[in-house]
C-alpha cells in the first residue's frame, strides 16, 4: 500500500539525503515560502516579542497599564483565534488554493497592526489581537501545505529545519526594530509592522503553488461527482479524532505551554528580576558601548548600559537562526517522535534555571538550552505531520499542527499571566511590601500600575538593584517557573512513550 492510501505509514524511518544534497534539493517555491514567512514572522514577533511589557507598562509611559488577568484574557483570546482557526482553514486552503489564502491572510494582518496603532486601549488592544490571530490562522496552512507539497520524504528534514531558520531570521530582526521603535513611542511599533507585512503582496507575485493541477484536476472530479466529497467539518473531525492524531495533540500541548510560557511570562521575569547590565559589562567593559551596530543587535537601551527583555528573549531566535539547519542534520537521524521528546526535556529543564536562578548569565544558558530544544522539537513536529497526511489533505493536517499549540498556548494565555501576577509580579510584590511597611492600603491602591517598585524604591531610599535583590529574596518568584516544568516533563516521557506505539504500529501494518 503506498503512503498516500495509508497515513499511517508516515510514521516510518526513510533515510534522509545528506546536508548539501537536502539543501541543493529545495525548489525555488520552498524559498519564496521561507521569504514570506521570514517577513510574516518579523511583523509578528515585533509586535508579539513585546505585546506583554506593551500591555503591563505604565500609561504614563505610553503603555496601557493592565494587570495580569486583563492581559491574560487578551491573550487568551489571541490563543484561541489563531490556534482553533487552522484546524477547519486548513482544509480551505486545501480546496480553493493556498496563493488565494495567504493574501486573504495578508489583508487581515494589516487591519489588525492598524487596530492596536489607532485604538490603544483595552478592547482596541483586543480587537487588533483577534484580528491579527485570524490573519495568522489562516497564514499558516496555506504556507505549509505549499512546503509539503514542495519537498519529499529524503529531504523533509533538512527543508523544515532550514524553513524553521528562516522563519526566526524574522523573529530575530522583528523584536529588535521594535525595542528602538518603542523608544519613541509604543503606536510605531504597529505601523511599521503593518508596513513589513505589506511586502508579501510582492513576494506574492513570484509565487507558484506546486501540484496545482493535481489539486484542480481532483476539485474538477469532486463537481463532476466522479468523487463524493464529505463535509469539510465532517472530514476534518474524522481525521482529527484518529488515536495517533489524538494522543499527539494532547502530549505536544504540553510542549508548547511551555513555549508560549517563555515568550510571554519570560520578557517579564527579565524586565523585573534579571540585571543584564553585568552581560553588557562582560561583553563591553563597565560602562556599557555606544556602538549603535551592537545596541541594535542586541536589543539594548539607547544609552547601550543593558539588554532590553525582549532583547534578552531575541538570543533564542538568533541562535535558530543561525544554527537550526545544524540541529536539523542531527535531528534527521533521530526518529521525529524521540526528537520532539528529547526536545521537550531540554526545554523543561530552561525552565528549572528560570525558577532557581535569576543571574544574567545563568538566564542566558537558560535560553541556550531552549533553544536546542525548540529546535529539536518545533521544525519536527511539522515534518511529522507532513508525513502521515494523505496527499489531499496536506494542509489540513498542517492545520491540525496549530491544534496544540491552541491548547498549550489557551492553558498559558491566562493562566501563566495570572500565576506570574501572583508569585513573581515586581509590581504586585512591590505594593505587598509597602503596606508591610506602613503605607496605607488606599494609598497603595492609588499607586498606578508599573509605578509601585518606583515608589518602593523611593520609600526605601537605597538604589534599584538592591531594593530588587530584597524583593527577590523575600518571595518564592520562582515557584511559576517549577510548576510549569512539570508540565514538560510529563509532556517529554509521555511522547517518548507515543513515539514507540506509533513505530510499533507502523511495523505491524507493514
Amino acid at each position: 500500500m503506498s503512503q498516500m492510501n495509508d497515513p499511517d505509514n508516515g510514521v516510518k524511518d526513510v533515510k534522509q539525503l545528506g546536508l548539501f544534497a537536502s539543501l541543493a534539493s529545495l525548489s525555488y517555491v520552498f524559498w519564496i515560502c521561507g521569504g514570506m514567512e521570514m517577513v510574516e514572522r518579523l511583523a509578528y514577533y515585533g509586535v508579539r516579542s513585546t505585546s506583554s511589557l506593551y500591555a503591563t507598562d505604565a500609561q504614563s509611559n505610553g503603555g496601557l497599564g493592565l494587570v495580569g488577568s486583563e492581559l491574560g484574557s487578551i491573550f487568551l483570546v489571541w490563543a484561541l483565534i489563531q490556534s482553533f482557526v487552522p484546524v477547519f482553514t486548513g482544509g480551505i486552503s486545501d480546496r480553493i488554493g493556498y496563493k488565494e489564502t495567504i493574501f486573504a491572510s495578508t489583508v487581515a494582518k494589516i487591519i489588525g497592526y492598524l487596530i492596536m496603532a489607532l485604538f490603544p486601549s483595552y478592547w482596541g488592544f483586543m480587537a487588533g489581537a483577534a484580528m491579527l490571530a485570524f490573519g495568522t490562522g489562516i497564514f499558516k496552512p496555506g504556507i505549509q501545505g505549499t512546503i509539503v507539497n514542495a519537498t519529499n520524504r529524503q529531504n523533509s528534514s533538512m527543508a523544515w529545519g532550514v524553513f524553521y531558520q528562516t522563519v526566526n531570521i524574522g523573529a530575530f530582526l522583528g523584536p529588535l526594530i521594535a525595542a528602538q521603535l518603542r523608544v519613541l513611542a509604543w503606536e510605531n511599533v504597529f505601523y511599521v509592522c503593518a508596513l513589513i507585512i505589506s511586502i508579501n503582496f510582492l513576494l506574492l507575485l513570484t509565487y507558484k503553488e506546486p501540484n496545482k493541477e493535481a489539486r484542480l484536476a481532483y476539485r474538477a472530479k469532486v463537481k463532476a461527482g466522479e468523487i463524493v466529497e464529505k463535509s469539510l467539518w465532517a472530514d476534518s473531525l474524522r481525521e482529527i479524532t484518529r488515536p495517533i492524531l489524538l494522543w499527539y495533540m494532547v502530549l505536544f500541548s504540553g510542549f508548547w505551554f511551555m513555549l508560549m510560557a517563555f515568550w510571554d511570562i519570560g520578557p517579564l521575569f527579565v524586565r523585573d528580576w534579571v540585571d543584564t547590565s553585568t552581560l553588557v559589562n562582560m561583553m563591553f567593559g563597565d560602562g556599557g558601548t555606544d556602538s549603535k551596530a551592537a545596541i541594535f543587535f542586541f536589543g539594548m537601551n539607547p544609552e547601550g548600559t543593558v539588554i532590553k527583555p525582549e532583547g534578552m528573549i531575541n538570543f533564542n531566535a538568533m541562535l535558530i537562526m543561525t544554527t537550526c539547519f545544524i540541529i536539523a542534520g542531527l535531528s534527521a537521524k533521530l526518529k521525529a517522535t524521540n526528537s520532539m521528546a528529547l526536545g521537550t526535556f531540554f526545554a523543561s529543564t530552561t525552565l528549572i534555571l528560570f525558577g532557581g536562578f535569576n543571574a544574567a548569565w545563568v538566564i542566558l544558558v537558560a535560553i541556550i538550552c531552549f533553544s536546542i530544544g525548540e529546535m529539536l522539537s518545533s521544525p519536527k513536529s511539522s515534518e511529522y505531520l507532513g508525513n502521515i497526511a494523505p496527499a489531499q489533505k496536506k494542509a489540513m493536517y498542517l492545520g491540525f499542527s496549530q491544534l496544540p499549540i491552541g491548547i498549550g498556548w489557551s492553558v498559558e494565555s491566562w493562566l501563566g499571566q495570572v500565576m506570574y501576577d501572583h508569585y513573581g509580579s515586581k509590581d504586585r510584590l512591590s505594593r505587598v511590601a509597602l503596606e508591610q511597611g506602613g503605607m496605607a492600603a488606599d494609598q497603595v491602591q492609588a499607586i498606578p500600575i508599573g509605578e509601585a517598585f518606583d515608589a518602593l524604591v523611593a520609600e526605601k531610599g537605597i538604589d534599584a538593584v538592591a531594593v530588587t535583590e530584597q524583593l527577590y529574596a523575600a518571595n518564592d518568584v520562582g515557584t511559576v517557573w517549577y510548576l510549569f516544568a512539570i508540565i514538560g516533563v510529563i509532556a517529554s516521557v509521555g511522547m517518548f512513550a507515543y513515539g514507540k506505539w506509533t513505530y510499533r504500529l507502523a511495523k505491524e501494518s507493514a
